[in-house]
């Protein structure tokens, strides 16, 4: 059997056959594994040179992948990512604006899953082609469900962002909305489309499911899943993803079986694998706040025990700050989109508010600059949105702490601090709202 690697064959290559060996039931299922306009090549004694932007899926998809990929090169005409509206009337009125779908308009709602800080909302943002979900390297960025709408010729995909599957102990130990135990469950049953995120330079996290994802995918099986390693860029030795594409997919994809040669672990790391094991054995049982009623104790007992869900359509192997990689991705979103009525109006970008866009990029900035326990214990008050008269769109918010060290710390030496935020926030709402934006934000101790 052949493995296309970039698009070159190779059928007796001794170092790729150490490396990957695919068995498939039928010769229309064999695996190829592409990556876009990447260079692979033979890297001498070192094996073969693995690049990002690859996926694993069957010859008919990809059949169908290049054939859209040829459509679009026609010359189809590009539509400019949208937008925000400022005014939060503007954007309510283009929420309930009625969709203006072309005669065969096709779409497809994709719920973007993982753990906190695997890369979700970095990726819906590349996708968009404009910065409307916070971004930052601590966890819970996301605290409730986003919706982006990206719209293009006759296909509207709609995604669905969400908060890192979380459970109640974290919820409570880290002071969190409880909406987060609620909002990716929800968003996961309108989908018709689930992206599990991998972080892969996360040594600690990548060789096996989070257990809530497992249990996200299990009470959804009639739901196709797709699985995204993210970060690829970060790796060293881009051979370990053919090894952690077999643990998290318990070497299936696509109902066909691979066979990888299994690396030689150290003692140590055997020793790290059963105490994790042990540990989740002997987790106390949650408090019931999580919707867990449709698994049984068996099917939690059996999920306990898999590093993996052997049942993912395809695997990406992408980093979600490289454009090239998430084009990929998303013609593979334009692919599997099905007909069906748009929901939204082309000019539709998010369901947010323009208040909420801004508060969650001011959450984003304190969250890159402050202590890890600050940022989460803060809230915020718009005290002011209008337009100024040299064009100029003013927003005064203002910041609440619960400590006065906490206030010391967002303030800053001579407001150095505040005003930093300030600044990079504005810019970040100026490209998305395509104004100039003036932010002013305060800050109060809150008794």
């Amino acid at each position: 059997m052949a493995l296309r690697v970039c698009g070159r064959f190779f059928r007796d290559s001794a170092v790729l056959s150490r490396r990957l060996a695919v068995s498939a039931r039928q010769e229309s299922a064999s695996w190829f594994l592409t990556a876009g306009n990447a260079a692979c090549s033979r890297g001498g004694g070192n094996g073969f040179i693995f690049t990002p932007a690859c996926f694993i899926t069957s010859e008919a998809f990809l059949s169908r992948l290049m054939k859209g990929k040829a459509a679009e090169a026609d010359g189809n005409i590009y539509r400019l990512p949208a937008s925000v509206p400022p005014d939060s009337g503007e954007q309510l009125s283009l929420l309930m604006k009625h969709p203006d779908q072309p005669e065969n308009s096709k779409v497809l709602k994709v719920a973007i899953i993982g753990a906190p800080n695997a890369g979700k909302s970095t990726l819906s943002n590349q996708l968009l082609g404009r910065k409307v979900f916070a971004v930052s390297k601590k966890v819970h960025t996301t605290r409730s469900r986003a919706l982006g709408v990206l719209t293009e010729e006759d296909t509207q995909i709609i995604l669905l962002d969400t908060p890192g599957l979380t459970t109640p102990s974290k919820v409570k130990r880290h002071q969190l909305e409880k909406s987060l135990l609620v909002d990716p469950w929800n968003t996961v049953k309108e989908a018709d489309l689930m992206v599990v995120m991998v972080d892969v330079a996360d040594k600690w996290m990548c060789s096996r499911l989070d257990f809530e994802v497992l249990k996200c995918l299990a009470q959804h099986p009639d739901i196709p899943a797709v699985l995204v390693l993210n970060k690829v860029d970060l790796m060293k030795a881009k051979d370990r993803l053919l090894d952690i594409t077999a643990q998290l997919t318990c070497g299936v994809v696509n109902g066909c079986k691979m066979r990888i040669r299994p690396v030689i672990k150290p003692p140590w790391a055997e020793k790290r694998s059963e105490r994790a094991s042990e540990g989740e054995e002997n987790a106390e049982p949650e408090d019931g706040s999580e919707p867990t009623s449709a698994l049984s104790k068996e099917q939690l007992k059996t999920l306990r025990n898999q590093q993996g869900w052997p049942h993912f359509k395809d695997v990406f192997m992408l980093s979600s700050v490289d454009r090239e990689d998430v084009d990929t991705l998303k013609s593979y979103f334009m692919v599997a989109a099905k007909p069906g009525s748009w929901q939204y109006h082309s000019e539709v970008l998010t369901d947010q508010s323009p208040e909420e866009v801004c508060t969650n990029i001011i959450r984003e900035k304190l969250l890159e600059y402050l202590p890890q326990e600050v940022p989460y214990s803060m809230t915020q008050s718009v005290e002011l949105w209008q337009d100024g008269e040299d064009g100029v769109l003013d927003i005064s918010v203002k910041l609440y702490t619960k400590k006065e060290t906490h206030m010391r710390m967002v303030i800053g030496t001579a407001g150095q601090m505040v005003a930093r935020i300030a600044q990079e926030a504005s810019e970040d709402l100026s490209r998305v709202y395509l104004r100039e934006v003036r932010l002013k934000l305060s800050v109060k101790l809150k008794k």
